[in-house]
């Protein structure tokens, strides 16, 4: 798969584990490179392991998982995991990166 939008029930997106009997249609993630951006994200069903699912499947995939600027619980979720934050700059400036640190992805 080359850069840009995976949708949901994408030939990639079922890959990964990310589908619609899981996740909203309004969810969606971004390929860059070697990382699969967590851009907006709704599961269905929380607490239901649907989100670890999709990480375990984006690893499994030799990808690193990245959610930039997470909102409300996302947060204490990847606190939980084992992501750190960093800071990364586009074109608007400065924002939040969120990802494990690559000796965990080995």
């Amino acid at each position: 798969m080359t850069d840009g939008i995976v949708e949901i029930d994408s030939e990639f997106g079922k890959t990964i584990g990310f589908t619609s009997d899981k996740f909203s249609g309004d969810s969606y993630l971004w390929r860059e490179g070697t990382r699969i951006m967590m851009s907006l994200i709704f599961s269905k069903n929380e607490g239901q392991g649907n989100l670890s699912a999709l990480f375990e499947g984006i690893e499994a995939q030799g990808l690193i998982v990245a959610v930039p600027t997470p909102l409300g619980r996302m947060g204490a979720i990847l606190k939980k995991k084992g992501f750190v934050m960093h800071l990364e700059e586009n074109e608007m400036g400065a924002y939040e990166v969120w990802q494990k640190p690559e000796k965990e992805l080995l």
